[in-house]
């Protein structure tokens, strides 16, 4: 065996792997007692992307959407705890509140060096970059909002269980947001809206309901009930809209169950700037629109960011 030769073969390899950014890499970092799972991908030199998913999915809906970006920015994507692969420390009692999920996230940017950032926020995950914008405005430098609501107007029907949780948080309405945990129902707002359902991967469902099994049911019925604070904080955000005026693109499942589409063009009541893109989709538009998202969402960023 010619081992010289064989070394030399391997080298080439190794400095190309090396050398790729948009190789997705998987790590996790403990803060505040929680170990958070997140992909990375792109060079740490390059802008920085957050990607915040929402409920009934984690950091493994932006898996096509990362190596495309990560071309060009650094692109981080969390889990959220109570989702996918991110775990509470043992014996640590998680308060599993949108204000909690937002200080864990803040802190995981700051353990990992992040001073600036581009946001995409969707669904659960809005709540949290909302919250991320109006306290550090000065760290965000762009907004991708899909099906990110912001606006009540933008809260459809299918909120009315969770709207008689909030105003009687009692045992008997608690136990009517159960229901949103099934794999039935999560698989329907994979669904829901789709003209042609064969484009929905099965496991991107089956993957969030195995996390939500795993990590307990509870934790989701929590963020379901405290979902209402965010509303109450839709004044102070709506403020920050309009004095910063973050560059801004909502791209919308326009057949969303759960955020209509004027909760998208509400955007632009507050943020003039803000452009607005509907899509022939549902809730999860990643899952069926991902080509077009990127499309939109690079030609988008590559105007706002400065580097």
């Amino acid at each position: 065996m010619n081992t010289n030769s064989t070394l030399s073969a391997a080298v080439p390899l190794t400095t190309t792997v090396a050398e790729n950014p948009e190789q997705i890499h998987y790590r996790t970092i403990e803060v505040q007692d929680v170990n958070v799972f997140y992909r990375e991908a792109g060079s740490s030199d390059a802008p920085t992307v957050l990607l915040l998913h929402g409920f009934a999915a984690s950091s493994y809906m932006f898996r096509d959407l990362i190596p495309q970006l990560a071309q060009k920015y650094h692109v981080i994507a969390p889990d959220l705890p109570g989702f996918g692969q991110t775990t509470v420390m043992p014996g640590v009692d998680f308060n599993y509140t949108f204000d909690s999920l937002t200080s864990v996230i803040d802190a995981f940017t700051v353990a990992k060096g992040v001073k600036r950032y581009a946001m995409y926020v969707f669904d659960f995950g809005a709540p949290v970059g909302w919250r991320l914008a109006v306290q550090h405005p000065q760290k965000v430098t762009a907004i991708v909002s899909q099906n990110g609501n912001a606006y009540e107007e933008g809260l459809s029907a299918g909120w009315a269980d969770m709207r008689k949780a909030w105003a009687e948080p009692t045992a008997n309405n608690r136990e009517a947001l159960r229901r949103f945990n099934t794999l039935e129902m999560i698989k329907w707002q994979y669904t829901e809206g789709v003209s042609d359902t064969s484009l929905i991967p099965p496991e991107s469902y089956q993957l969030a309901y195995a996390a939500i099994e795993r990590i307990g049911i509870e934790a989701q019925m929590d963020l379901m009930l405290d979902y209402g604070q965010n509303i109450k904080q839709y004044a102070q955000l709506h403020e920050y809209f309009r004095r910063y005026q973050p560059p801004m693109l909502a791209i919308w499942g326009q057949n969303d169950p759960f955020f209509t589409p004027a909760g998208a063009q509400a955007f632009k009541r507050d943020n003039p700037k803000a452009e607005v893109r509907f899509l022939d989709t549902g809730h999860l538009a990643l899952e069926t629109h991902g080509k077009e998202i990127t499309a939109h969402m690079l030609e988008f960023l590559n105007r706002s960011i400065k580097t």
